[in-house]
């Protein structure tokens, strides 16, 4: 999906500055299941509004520049709901998590160990948060994402503290040695 619809999708939630679209994606309702960085957000926003998409308004601030303020326009909404009928690409997870712990056999263990405790703290904290809104009316289908995102959780917590003694058995013996790999030079 690209970042000109990710914007569409935010403003149809109400009107927002391109850094509230970002922090939205950073810590908001979509922080768990998309990125989009300010490089993506402005530039799509200047097409939307180009192509009439959206409408903006400069509000004033004390000591700083006008903040742009970007509303969905009617043909935006439309474009927006055209973009969701299409099918949508396979979820890729990108994980630098995932990528060290696929090397963990090089690495000390007590390193192997911090790393997946400091992973299922960041999930404990996103299911505390994720949790502390189960009570609030969201509607169907923001309900439902929501609860997919806790089961996600739940199931990765619950995975890392059953088999993480399969990851501490393939690390390095000691952190200044590493096994050489068959076929690596030397």
């Amino acid at each position: 999906m690209d970042a000109k619809t990710l914007c569409l999708g935010m403003l149809t939630q109400g009107e927002a500055s391109g850094y509230e679209i970002r922090k939205a994606f950073e810590d908001g309702p979509f922080h768990h299941f998309f990125d989009v960085g300010y490089g993506s957000i402005y530039p799509a926003l200047g097409r939307l509004d180009e192509a009439g998409l959206v409408s903006c308004r400069a509000e004033a601030q004390d000591k700083r520049p006008d903040k742009k303020v970007y509303s969905i326009t009617p043909e935006g909404q439309r474009a927006f709901v055209e973009a969701l009928m299409e099918p949508p690409a396979p979820d890729k997870l990108r994980s630098e998590f995932l990528f060290l712990l696929f090397f963990a056999d090089l690495l000390p263990a007590h390193h192997v160990e911090h790393v997946v405790e400091g992973r299922l703290a960041e999930i404990r904290g996103a299911l505390d948060r994720m949790e502390s809104c189960a009570g609030e009316d969201m509607g169907p289908s923001h309900d439902f994402v929501h609860g997919y995102g806790l089961a996600i959780y739940h199931a990765v917590a619950t995975y890392l503290e059953e088999n993480r003694h399969l990851l501490t058995a393939a690390t390095a013996p000691a952190a200044t040695s590493a096994p050489a790999r068959e076929g690596a030079s030397q």
